[in-house]
This record gives C-alpha cells, structure tokens and sequence, in this order.
C-alpha cells in the first residue's frame, strides 16, 4: 500500500493512494489509530507532498559496489553513516534550489528507509519490524564543500537538497529493486539494490546502535554508480520498482 501527505482544499491530509485516487485518512499513517474515512480525491486533484516530515536524517555513503568501484574507494567494513539537517527535505514537483551554483553540486539516487516505530539497539533479524515502508530520495551534494570540509553534513544540507517522495510504500522487497535516475530524459544512474554493500537490515542495525530512530525518522541508503552534476533548468526523474517516480526541477 502506498501512503503520503497531500494538501486538500488548503488543509494538509494523510492519504492511502488507490491507483488514481486518494483515500483520507483520519490522521497521520504513522498513528497505529488511523483509519480510512470515506473521503475520496483524484491524486490529480491534490498537491502532493513529501511523504514524512522527519526529526532526524540519516544517511549513508558508499553503499554500492559499483559507484564505490567507479571512485576508486575500497569497500567499507561498516555503514559509513552521517546526518543531514531535516531543514533540506523537499516533496515532489518542488524545486532543488542550487545555494551556490558556481559549485559542483551533484545528483544521487537513493532508496530511503521509512521507520515506523520507535528503534535502539535493533538486531538485524529484527530490523524489518521497525520499517514502516520506504520512499525514494535525491541525495543534492555540493562537492567543493564537501572536499573543503572532509565530511558531509554541510555539503548536504542545503534548503531543498533533500527531495523525497511522492509515496511511501509498504509492500516492497529493499534488496529487489531497480532504482534509475534520468536528467533531462537522459538515463544517468541504472542501478539495483542488490548491489548495496550493506542490507537495509544492517543498516538498521548499526544506527540504531548509536542512536534512538523515531517514527517518521528516515535514512538514505547510498547510490548506485552514475552520479552527475546539476544545472540550473534540469528536471530530475529518480524511479524505483513499487514506489513509483519522484520528479524535480532545479534552480
């Protein structure tokens, strides 16, 4: 089942997504007392938003043998985790607005976990029963200061470097995947999870070893080989089998 947020004449809701259609609900997915109501909306009839809203982004580098191949880099032992301020997510259709444009500043595709349920310490057997779903997320990177600054949490977190979206789903397989990423209807990043150096099951694991995740806290899984500069007037479409097609402009 697919589930996201939606502005509805003015007021923000929280919807299952039927094909063409969105179901209301009576509050946030994330709240095991939600239900369906008998409010019905054409998903062309409402402006969607970014699925979830988290209190905590985590992200993780290097997570694809091929992308780690294409740089060089020797694959790492452990998830090679960092945070990213929540302040840069943004929804579909919404723009990624370059904040210095005579950077280089690049694209990654990614799969994002969608935790659903309050996790610490979880054993990797385990992992699966703290996930709510998961969506897809464009990792905006600006590499100069990344270079200048040796790690990633600055780079990152630019205001709208974070689109994620459009829904969430909840049926899918994370380790069966396609993910693709096409830049002005030019094919840039094809790649699988299977690929991943580490399983969403030991990613999991290993955050919440060090923190507490909360419901709606999210976790970018890393990105496949591919990755490329932005330019102003681009349109991003990042695609991934089940969840559907996050589409972005850039400025």
């Amino acid at each position: 089942m697919k589930y996201g947020r939606f502005l509805i004449n003015g007021d923000v809701k929280y919807g299952m997504v039927d094909v063409d259609r969105v179901i209301e609900l009576t509050g946030p997915f994330l709240d095991p007392h939600s239900a369906p109501t008998d409010r019905i909306h054409d998903l062309n009839a409402v402006k969607v938003l970014a699925p979830v809203l988290p209190k905590q982004i985590i992200a993780i580098g290097l997570n694809y043998k091929e992308h780690a191949k294409e740089l060089g880099y020797a694959l790492p032992e452990d998830p090679l985790m960092f945070m990213v301020s929540p302040s840069s997510i943004i929804g579909p259709e919404e723009a990624i607005q370059l904040a210095k444009p005579d950077h280089q500043i690049e694209f990654e595709a990614e799969l994002v976990i969608v935790i659903g349920k309050e996790a610490y310490r979880v054993k990797e057997e385990e992992a699966s029963s703290v996930v709510f779903g998961y969506t897809i997320g464009v990792d905006v990177s600006d590499r100069n200061i990344q270079k200048q600054d040796g790690q990633f949490m600055r780079a990152k977190s630019f205001l709208t470097y974070k689109p994620i979206g459009p829904f969430i789903e909840t049926a899918v397989k994370p380790q069966k995947l396609s993910i693709q990423l096409k830049q002005n209807g030019v094919l840039k990043q094809d790649g699988h999870t299977s690929d991943m150096i580490h399983t969403v099951e030991k990613i999991i694991a290993a955050v919440t070893d060090v923190m507490v995740l909360e419901p709606g806290d999210i976790i970018f899984t890393g990105t496949p080989k591919g990755v490329g500069p932005l330019s102003p007037g681009d349109i991003l479409e990042t695609t991934i089998d089940g969840i559907g097609t996050l589409k972005n402009r850039v400025e």
